[in-house]
């Protein structure tokens, strides 16, 4: 450790420049890992604040609920207790006197049931008649306020923002909560429907029927338009950025023991084990990725602290740790590459011999 500290005091603007080059590399990895969590989030946000674990839907709808359809003929045995729930899922764009227009999704919810129970209101109160509706906080702050009026797509009812909601987004949509009468207005589909979905927070939950099927919330959630895809790309560019955090430290520090294989043949000749030189060259890769790092972790809390709210970024202690510790993790591993140029070093070199 002793050596490593004295050598990068001694080449500063060197290994300066290495540091920037790995600051870089981690701040785009807890950039976009806070990103991909931000996006995956507001993918489930509702969804989790429900606390769900099985959603009962119609069998053809290609497990969405925004396209499922269960009508009373199909739910006539279903059991639903306390901690079941009707919900009436369906995309629409809202409007409003001199506001902004948004796409968002209309969700009904019957009063009696969990879901409307559990409501986090941050501002207002819950929503107590049909023309009354609570709203995500992505609508406050599009200029929203409480009191608004807004109608639902081309209808020309208006239906009154009397609250505002935390985590109250589906596929990226704020919601709009209302009731299950509204939302049967706005599904204008078969006679006798009641519902698109019945959400448990029962594990064990399940009913079946020939128009209807129970699938496990992993299931459903995998399914959200996008989710698994945005996902994916988002994971495959970070491994690619760990990787290639790795080729980098692996090359510098290989041309730099290159360049430094005389004075290592000199340590050498005055006795100086083998070890002492390994042991320089891997602590020097930790505190040039520690200290990358660290510059990265400090950059990256006051960007977020910076970046509006409605930029979907989560910046959670996991990302911290596990970026960390990967990033620290690639530098030891690039830092052994160089380690066989080191052990085959010969002492002779030094008295040229």
């Amino acid at each position: 450790m002793f050596l490593a500290f004295k050598e990068i005091r001694r080449e500063k603007m060197r290994y300066g420049l290495i540091i920037l080059v790995i600051f870089l590399i981690s701040y785009l990895i807890f950039m976009l890992s806070s990103l991909a969590l931000g996006l995956a989030d507001e993918n489930t946000q509702a969804i989790e604040s429900w606390k769900a674990q099985k959603v009962v839907l119609n069998k053809n709808s290609n497990i969405s609920m925004s396209q499922s359809v269960l009508t009373k003929i199909d739910l006539k045995n279903a059991k639903v207790g306390k901690k079941e729930a009707y919900v009436g899922l369906t995309p629409f764009v809202a409007k409003a006197k001199n506001r902004p227009s948004m796409s968002a999704q209309f969700l009904g919810i019957d009063k009696d049931q969990f879901i409307y129970k559990d409501q986090e209101v941050v501002s207002g109160r819950k929503a107590k008649k049909n023309n009354e509706v609570t709203v995500d906080q992505a609508f406050e702050q599009k200029g929203y306020k409480l009191g608004d009026k807004i109608s639902l797509n081309d209808s020309k009812k208006k239906y009154k923002i009397v609250g505002f909601l935390k985590n109250a987004k589906i596929n990226i949509s704020p919601i709009v909560y209302g009731s299950m009468a509204t939302w049967k207005k706005l599904k204008v589909t078969m006679p006798n429907v009641k519902t698109s979905a019945i959400i448990s927070q029962n594990s064990n939950y399940k009913f079946n029927h020939k128009n209807a099927k129970t699938y496990d919330i992993k299931t459903v959630i995998n399914k959200l338009p996008g989710y698994s895809a945005q996902n994916m790309t988002f994971e495959l560019m970070i491994g690619f950025l760990f990787v290639i955090s790795l080729i980098i430290v692996a090359v510098f520090l290989y041309i730099l023991t290159m360049q430094k294989l005389h004075n290592f043949a000199v340590m050498r000749a005055q006795c100086i084990p083998s070890k002492t030189l390994v042991n320089a060259t891997i602590s020097q890769s930790i505190i040039l990725m520690a200290s990358g790092v660290i510059i990265a972790l400090l950059a990256m809390w006051l960007t977020a602290v910076l970046l509006p709210a409605t930029v979907p970024m989560n910046f959670s202690p996991a990302i911290m740790v596990v970026g960390t510790v990967g990033m620290l993790l690639m530098g030891i591993i690039g830092s052994l590459i160089p380690v066989r140029s080191i052990l085959k070093v010969d002492p002779a070199q030094a008295i040229g011999a």
